[in-house]
């Protein structure tokens, strides 16, 4: 096996992590805090890629755009806690589950009113549209790049945020003991809805990112959802952490297997069934990965409350 198509493959699942783990986190803050199960999770992600196309055509600027959309979501999410989530918090999981599937469906038929059902084009930055030359002189694709560093900066922010800051310190209290938090005069109503704005805009900030590379289109948050939910299984509960290590792992594993179990079958079965057999099974990886680690850590590998 080449060292250069292992190193690619590498940094290939980091991008795909990284992004993974901008969406898991929201959720599983979300999730840790309110013990709410959102399935509309996916739909800001949606939003958020239909709102940097939308504002990087206005602006004529890629970060102009993603600055805008940020903010664009992190409105609605606040917005749509505030108005219909807010009413679900003492609900059981099943109406939570019932009624986020709804939002779902709504959400892709207003971005097909609003934007249309065609996919729309969203052009990387142009200083990051060529590649570079990695040590060894491997080439890789800049953008590629770029979304690593974004996603490791933003998870660094984010670890700080949650356990150096105040905030984290509240975010922390209501994860662990709600009615403490409240009786310690939090006002757990602005903690609830600033934690979702927050979630939402790390939404928009993934489909910013990866807008460029796969299709802004209708419908593109419900397979990603799936992994991220994935994502907060194998982290833990509630857990940044958790949701960061989960997410490296679900990346590598899935971008690993794809890239190599064709190339392991292909020496001992002909190309065509080769070819076939590699990637159905590299899309069953990761949910064996997620059953090994609730076998041995049944609450996740790094749970944030018992």
């Amino acid at each position: 096996m080449p060292a250069s198509l292992f190193l690619e493959q590498t940094l290939n699942g980091l991008q795909f992590g990284l992004m993974l783990f901008l969406l898991a986190a929201g959720l599983t803050l979300v999730f840790g805090i309110m013990d709410m199960i959102n399935l509309a999770h996916g739909s800001l992600y949606m939003i958020g890629a239909y709102f940097m196309a939308s504002f990087s055509q206005m602006t004529g600027s890629f970060w102009g755009g993603m600055a805008l959309a940020l903010v664009a979501t992190a409105i609605v999410g606040a917005l749509l806690e505030m108005s219909l989530l807010r009413r679900l918090y003492g609900r059981d999981h099943l109406t939570q589950v019932l009624a986020t599937f709804a939002i779902i469906l709504i959400a892709n038929e207003v971005v097909r009113i609003v934007w249309g059902s065609q996919p729309m084009l969203l052009n990387t930055p142009a200083d990051l549209a060529g590649p570079v030359t990695l040590p060894g002189g491997m080439q890789y694709a800049s953008y590629r790049l770029a979304i690593i560093a974004v996603g490791a900066v933003v998870a660094l922010l984010l670890y700080l945020l949650v356990a150096k800051t105040r905030v984290g310190m509240l975010v922390r209290a209501g994860a662990s003991n709600r009615e403490m938090a409240i009786a310690m005069g939090v006002n757990i109503r602005r903690l609830f809805t600033a934690v979702f704005a927050l979630g939402a805009a790390l939404c928009a900030l993934a489909g910013a990112m990866l807008g460029p590379i796969l299709a802004v289109q209708v419908g593109m948050g419900e397979n990603i959802l799936i992994l991220a939910f994935v994502v907060i299984v194998i982290g833990g509960t509630g857990s940044i952490r958790g949701a960061f290590v989960g997410s490296l792992l679900v990346g590598i594993v899935d971008t690993g297997g794809r890239a190599f179990l064709p190339l392991f079958f292909g020496v001992f079965l002909p190309p065509q069934f080769a070819s076939a057999a590699g990637p159905a099974i590299a899309s069953v990886l990761i949910y064996l990965l997620m059953a090994v680690v609730l076998y041995f850590r049944p609450q996740g590998l790094f749970p944030a409350r018992g």
